[in-house]
């Protein structure tokens, strides 16, 4: 049985949990939809436009927000692993505001920014920063010293071998931050859009929870998750593997 076929099954299961716990009406209808009603809102959400047009606004600050983090906590990885005395300080600092969750910032970016695009960027972009630092930094920090020192038996010194052998062995870990940057942006992207203001994703949930409409707030779920699992399986898992297999990590 290949990997589809056992995805396929294993939704189909849960479907059908989610029928029966419908059917048994332990939560009354209004808070706890079925799935016929779930995949008709979906439909409708798809067909009429407003579900892709607020897809598209929430995906552009996701992206706008993940490429910053992305620079953002990379240069900020290099500089802490550059030294002891970045990573007693600033290393610190970042494990320290990685604890905060995101929504926590929104106050502070309206007050900055006002409610608007540039505050709901901004906290997607804290949202995605710090896993990366730590990533990059560890990534750098934990280069076997065996491949240094080949390199600089064969003359590879200063610039080149930093960024012919330090940045492509840490490559896997840059790869795995990217991955959970990503993740975290999503839920921060979602935090700022319940509480902030335009449209997006977040704005139908709080439109759905306010109207106490289950189906409209249970359709943008779904549609999360599965851009998260599609993005992750054809971009991110994908390029794991090829890293992986090109530095002999890979599982036999």
């Amino acid at each position: 049985m290949n990997t589809t076929l056992k995805r396929v099954l294993f939704l189909g299961i849960l479907i059908a949990i989610w029928e029966v716990i419908y059917k048994l009406q332990i939560w009354p209808p209004i808070l706890f939809p079925s799935p016929l009603q779930v995949g008709e809102t979906l439909y409708l959400g798809i067909i009429d436009g407003s579900f892709i047009t607020s897809l598209g606004d929430s995906f552009k600050r996701l992206l706008i927000g993940y490429g910053f983090a992305l620079i953002i906590g990379t240069l900020l990885g290099l500089i802490i692993a550059s030294s002891k005395l970045m990573e007693d300080t600033l290393g610190s600092l970042v494990l320290a505001l990685q604890s905060v969750p995101s929504i926590v910032w929104l106050p502070l970016a309206i007050l900055w920014f006002g409610m608007g695009e540039a505050a709901i960027i901004f906290v997607v972009v804290l949202g995605g920063t710090w896993n990366m630092v730590i990533n990059a930094s560890t990534g750098i920090k934990n280069v076997r010293p065996l491949l240094l020192k080949a390199a600089k038996t064969m003359g590879i010194t200063g610039h080149n071998l930093f960024f012919k052998v330090t940045i492509p062995a840490a490559i896997p870990h840059l790869i795995t931050g990217m991955r959970l940057s990503w993740a975290f942006c999503w839920r921060a992207l979602m935090a700022g859009e319940l509480l902030g203001s335009g449209n997006g994703l977040g704005q139908i949930l709080m439109w759905g929870r306010e109207m106490g409409n289950m189906s409209m707030v249970i359709s943008i779920m779904i549609i999360i998750a599965t851009l998260g699992s599609l993005t992750d399986g054809i971009i991110f898992k994908p390029l794991e593997d090829k890293v992986l297999e090109r530095w002999g990590l890979a599982k036999i």
